[in-house]
């Protein structure tokens, strides 16, 4: 009994130490780091990995849910970024933007749709396929710089 605790405590500490590994060597990067929807991107990806491997891994559950999270933050992670570029190269040419992977799995359309004068953001329609489904269909936002609001003043 005292075997299996060990064991699951060893296993616990192996996948945290793996998934904060490249999180705390990209923060040793000045200003090159991940953007925060990447990281979630990557985090998501991961939490579903892992949770996937668990469930297909019936030999070693720790083994399955370590690979799942390490292959799920990754293409979590990658899909995102890639979705983020695409959506800025659109807003900044005027003119849709694809990327695709080189086997076709995966394809990420971004369209500009319109310019918020007051906001000073495009607005850009981001589609992702995966396996010729289409996964992801939504407009967001895209600014030039800081995002300007409406303010109302209270006195």
């Amino acid at each position: 009994m005292k075997e299996k605790y060990l064991s699951a405590l060893m296993g616990f500490t192996m996948l945290f130490s793996l998934a904060s590994a490249p999180l705390v060597l990209s923060s040793c990067a000045a200003g090159t780091g991940p953007s925060p929807a990447t990281t979630q991107g990557a985090a998501a990806g991961a939490a579903v990995g892992s949770v996937a491997g668990l469930l297909i891994d019936n030999d070693n559950r720790w083994r399955g849910a370590l690979i799942g999270g390490l292959l799920g933050g990754v293409l979590g992670g990658t899909v995102t970024e890639i979705s983020q570029r695409a959506s800025r190269e659109a807003a900044a040419e005027g003119r849709p933007v694809v990327y695709q992977s080189n086997d076709g799995f995966q394809r990420v359309e971004a369209s500009p749709v319109g310019y918020d004068e007051e906001t000073r953001c495009n607005k850009v329609r981001e589609r992702v396929w995966q396996e010729g489904r289409l996964v992801k269909d939504e407009v967001r936002e895209v600014c030039e710089s800081e995002r300007t609001e409406p303010r109302y003043y209270y006195e």
